[in-house]
């Protein structure tokens, strides 16, 4: 190793950086090459001190020497609670300097979804979906980039980032191969667990490279550095003890240099005893000596500094350490001879702002702050920042470290940033808001309602923690009237989707005496999949929605629900759906019971758009699901509800059998859930309506490896599925040749569908392979199942419903009787809208009939539906010699 210096390397940190300039340089001629080139991630990894921040400088000189548009940001160890703070920085500068409609135009429908959290747009009323928001600064920078390509990307300290800003940067790194951009992120390995620590790996993942570690300097770059700053007369000694003094650190080794010079130390051997004494005064306990020796005023203006951590002006500093401006002035000259602090880079800040030179600097003096004395500064700068109009969520991350002292505006104001933080998408930051708030504590008849706000702040992201908040809440004096309604509402729901069902009803049933929690009692026991049911549950619900009008949502509740259980127990059609048309207002959802609020839950909306798809009237289910979808991605909605959204549009697909839409959507749909998480109801219709579709598509290998490989396998959720799940495992069973099985499940389906009283024919299709699967071995038996399937289907009085179960009695048959249940069958499926089992009745006719028109009918309908397996099927009762003309 050389001890010339690199010529391109204007700072002491870059020296021995070759191949990481290199790496920079071939990035950023990437990236200006062509606009339509793949994004590039790179991620610099090191220990404080090694080089990082001066390798993001260098990026940024040599990307704007070849044109580029720069943005930068970086993480703060005091600023980690601040939602937002980071990608703020790297974008806030980019949309301030536009016209607000210029902003709006370029954010398009994300400018309402990300613009609060960018803070350029007032938030809503309500809690902003974080999967959402999310999307929304992903499309953002997409659409900046495209406009100021070529875009660079430098995070500093990205261990330091806030929790939302690491989500946003993994999920926008997983995207980067579309999109020209070149992103650099410089961490320290280590200093973070938990979700934080995931992103970033995520991150590291997403760079399709592997990460450059930087090293230390050898004793040679050493030796070279110190020669370069204090004359070629350093010997060799001298110069070696430098580097054991320092460990090769090059920001440690450029301290130590600079006290060399100021104490006018000769670098010869006979002195290089002494910079280990030298060495200890720039960091640790000798940084907080030396600063101590610079005054008390000094010190007070540097520990303000810490504590605000940004935006760090004379006049703010003044103010939270209570100095004149005059003192505060020469206090901030002081710090910057004595290498404390310096004056921010203009470009990604104020020209007023000072900051530390190093982040070891500002660490030191933060922790120096004796405990007491620092939470009562906190406390000050709260009222400061407060006073200046920024809001209860600016001041949070202060009001955070405040002594608890039962204070009931701190409690007031926490609550406060709280809310600011849902609207915005950051519940996380308003959990911490509100757990603290709990730790002051709140007085009595308020502790009940902090609970409550916090078991609804992390309803979205942790549904365990929920339940817990929110048991508590409603064993405690104070919540009552419709804030005690929604927390057991609340507490449902969360109950649901943490998989325990049987508690959810139960919750609710011990509140039930309002309307509202009555048909939401009803409401869960109708999704509960368990064999225990309320006695005379269907016609107590039947009863009440007899007297409903549909005036209210109460009622229009009611009714939804009655409707959905009748299409469960396989009533009248006709009936089922007289009885959800009296739910909507002019054909359409009523005010305050749309997708996106909150009242009710997705899943009321859920069961009425399914009780029409199994009544038939698909196009109206499809219009309900299509409206869930359009109206979760308009808000910026994701997590479980666009799970759910995508599962049932392709389940009105599947109904339609335009099957290769259907396993699109199911296959986004799941995608989606993985990230929800396993062993959840969503996870479950999302594989269950997956698996059915690509049996009906015929691609039984793929089912059987889906279902392996997403656990699709008893033990089955606590939460209704559609279709069956159990049917559908056994259907599955019998497609790979575990016939014993298969029966078994099927079996088992019907036995659980009989003690629910769930009787449709078509969701819990268990009867009809049951009979097909036992035409054989005991056809008797099967002949029963035939016939129970035929009284159920005349029952319901769909076409498909009777269409499928005349096909069921057609293959149990032989000759004439044979083909003219076919025949019949044909007849009430051509006027289903399924047209998937229309194919198959068609070609099942075709083959009985001996009828080459029929088989070219149905083989055209198959291959419409993306049914290869009903296609090759067809081709092979061609060639065995029904034969075309």
């Amino acid at each position: 190793m050389t001890e010339v210096r690199p010529p391109a390397a204007p700072s002491a940190a870059l020296w021995e950086r070759d191949e990481e300039l290199a790496a920079i340089a071939e990035a950023v001629d990437v990236l200006c090459a062509d606009r339509h080139s793949p994004g590039t991630l790179l991620v610099l990894r090191g220990e404080a001190g090694l080089g990082k921040t001066a390798l993001l400088a260098e990026t940024r000189r040599i990307a704007e020497q070849r044109g580029c548009t720069v943005w930068s940001a970086r993480g703060g160890e005091t600023l980690r609670t601040v939602p937002f703070n980071v990608v703020r920085q790297l974008l806030q500068p980019a949309l301030v300097s536009m016209l607000p409609e210029e902003a709006r135009e370029y954010l398009g429908d994300w400018y309402g979804i990300a613009g609060p959290a960018l803070g350029i747009a007032d938030p809503g009323d309500g809690q902003a979906d974080p999967q959402g928001v999310c999307e929304g600064l992903v499309a953002a920078v997409r659409r900046l980039a495209r406009r100021d390509w070529p875009l660079v990307l430098l995070i500093d300290d990205a261990h330091w980032a806030d929790q939302e800003t690491l989500y946003w940067l993994a999920a926008f790194a997983e995207r980067l191969a579309d999109l020209s951009v070149l992103v650099v992120v410089a961490r320290r390995p280590g200093e973070i667990t938990g979700v934080s620590a995931r992103h970033l790996d995520a991150v590291a993942e997403a760079a399709g490279r592997p990460v450059t570690s930087l090293s230390a300097l050898t004793p040679e770059a050493a030796a070279g550095l110190t020669r370069a700053t204090l004359g070629e007369t350093a010997d060799a000694a001298f110069c070696r003890e430098v580097w054991a003094v320092t460990g090769g650190n090059p920001y440690e080794t450029v301290e130590l240099l600079a006290k060399v010079q100021d104490s006018e130390l000769e670098p010869v051997e006979a002195h290089a005893g002494e910079l280990r004494e030298l060495n200890r005064s720039a960091r640790g306990g000798g940084l907080v000596a030396r600063l101590e020796e610079l005054g008390i005023d000094a010190t007070r203006f540097a520990w303000a500094a810490a504590i605000l951590g940004d935006g760090i002006t004379v006049g703010l500093v003044a103010q939270l350490a209570t100095l004149g401006h005059e003192e505060a002035v020469r206090c901030a000259e002081r710090l910057r001879g004595a290498r404390i602090l310096t004056v921010r880079d203009p470009a990604s800040a104020g020209p007023d702002e000072l900051e530390f030179v190093h982040p070891l600097i500002e660490t030191a003096v933060y922790n120096s702050i004796p405990d007491a004395l620092r939470r009562a500064m906190h406390g000050i700068a709260a009222r400061i920042v407060t006073d200046s109009g920024r809001g209860a969520a600016a001041a949070a991350r202060h009001l955070l470290e405040v002594h608890p002292d039962d204070d009931e505006e701190l409690v007031w104001q926490l609550r406060e940033a709280a809310r600011e933080h849902l609207a915005v998408g950051a519940p996380d930051a308003a959990r911490r808001c509100l757990e603290r708030a709990l730790e002051e504590p709140p007085r009595p008849e308020v502790h009940a309602h902090v609970l409550h706000e916090l078991g609804s702040a992390t309803f979205l992201t942790a549904p365990a923690r929920t339940i817990g908040h929110l048991r508590t809440a409603l064993g405690m004096p104070g919540l009552d009237g419709d804030r005690r309604v929604d927390a057991v509402i609340r507490l449902s729901q969360a109950l649901l989707h943490n998989d325990q069902m049987e508690e959810a009803v139960r919750t609710v049933e011990a509140e039930a005496a309002r309307m509202r929690l009555q048909a939401v009692q009803f409401m869960w026991e109708g999704v509960h999949a368990g064999e225990s049911l309320t006695p005379g549950r269907s016609e107590r619900l039947a009863q009440l929605a007899a007297t409903c009008t549909g005036r209210d949502n109460a009622e229009r509740a009611l009714l939804i629900l009655r409707g959905f259980d009748a299409m469960m127990r396989g009533e009248n059609a006709e009936e089922i759906v007289e009885i959800c048309d009296r739910a909507l207002v002019n054909g359409r959802l009523a005010p305050g019971l749309g997708w996106t609020d909150n009242e009710w839950g997705v899943e009321l909306l859920l069961m009425l758009a399914s009780s029409y798809a199994y009544t038939d009237r698909l196009d109206r289910a499809e219009a309900l699901y299509s409206e869930a979808l359009q109206a979760y991605d308009t808000a910026g909605w994701g997590g479980g509800h666009l799970v759910l959204a995508h599962a049932y549009v392709g389940l009105a697909h599947r109904r339609r059998g335009r099957l290769e839409a259907a396993e699109n959507s199911l296959r986004e749909s799941l995608r989606l859930a993985e990230r929800v998480g396993r062993g959840l109801p969503l996870y479950w219709t999302a594989t269950c309506n997956l698996v059915d579709t690509l049996l009906a598509r015929g691609h039984v290998d793929e089912a059987w490896a889906t279902a392996e490989r997403h656990g699709f396998a008893p033990p089955y959720p606590s939460t209704v599925v559609l279709p069956d799940p159990r049917s559908v495992r056994g259907r599955l069973l019998l497609a790979v040749g575990r016939t014993k099985e298969g029966v078994n499940e099927l079996e088992a389906a019907e036995k659980a569908a009989a003690a629910r009283g769930h009787h449709h024919p078509v969701h819990v299709f268990a009867a009809a392979d049951l009979a097909r699967a036992l035409a054989t071995e005991d056809p008797a038996r099967a002949a029963r199942l035939a016939v129970d399937l035929r009284r159920r289907a005349e029952r319901l009085g769909t076409d498909t419903a009777i269409g499928e179960a005349l096909r069921v009695a057609a293959a149990l048959e032989t000759g004439q009787r044979a083909v003219r249940l076919a025949g019949q069958a044909v007849t009430y499926l051509e006027s289903s809208p399924c047209q998937y089992e229309h194919a198959a009745a068609r070609i099942e006719y075709g083959v009985l009939a001996r009828s080459a028109p029929d088989l070219e009918r149905g083989v055209a309908l198959a291959r419409s539906c993306g049914a290869d397996g009903l296609v090759e099927r067809a081709r092979t009762e061609l060639a065995t010699g029904v034969g075309l003309p």
